[in-house]
């Protein structure tokens, strides 16, 4: 004999919804983390250190991909040299760059969403301005100009993308 939906009582054709679980409160070494985390300074070093980082590997990786155009007449000892120390060098000035960047961009940031008490993107594209202006300054207020513009388009990007992979 088939069962017949339509004669099943309703209470079972109902989804179970989860129990309503109490709101719990923050404990004190919770809320102080967070009131660290919250100071413009240590969001600005800690940014700054892990962009250096990210400089650091990026620099290695790219380091590694720079041929010599002497290669051909070139030991493999005096190859494996010349790669360790453009490895060396591109991963400091990445590490740098990057560095000045996350800097840059967060203390930009931070300041902004507390002057205006807001977490929203115009914060991101007024950190992204500040930022490109001001890593393109020194080539020239036309060059400053257009980093601003590119940087501050840059960030709402990648904050829209990562917003919706949240």
């Amino acid at each position: 004999m088939a069962s017949n939906p339509e004669n099943e009582p309703t209470a079972s054709r109902e989804v179970e919804k989860p129990p309503i679980e109490p709101i719990r409160l923050p404990m004190v070494e919770e809320m102080r983390g967070q009131d660290i985390w919250n100071n413009c300074a240590v969001r600005s070093v800690v940014s700054g250190v892990m962009g250096g980082g990210l400089g650091l590997m990026m620099g290695l990786l790219l380091g590694a991909l720079d041929n010599p155009i002497m290669q051909d007449e070139m030991t493999g000892k005096q190859q494996f040299i010349y790669q360790a120390k453009s490895m060396g060098r591109r991963s400091w000035s990445s590490a740098k760059a990057f560095a000045v960047m996350g800097f840059v961009f967060s203390a930009a940031e931070c300041v902004v969403e507390k002057a205006r008490a807001k977490h929203d993107t115009t914060n991101t594209v007024v950190a992204g301005c500040v930022t490109g202006g001001a890593l393109s300054a020194k080539a020239g207020p036309q060059a400053a100009c257009v980093g601003c513009a590119g940087f501050a388009a840059f960030s709402v990007l990648i904050e829209k993308f990562l917003d919706r992979h949240d």
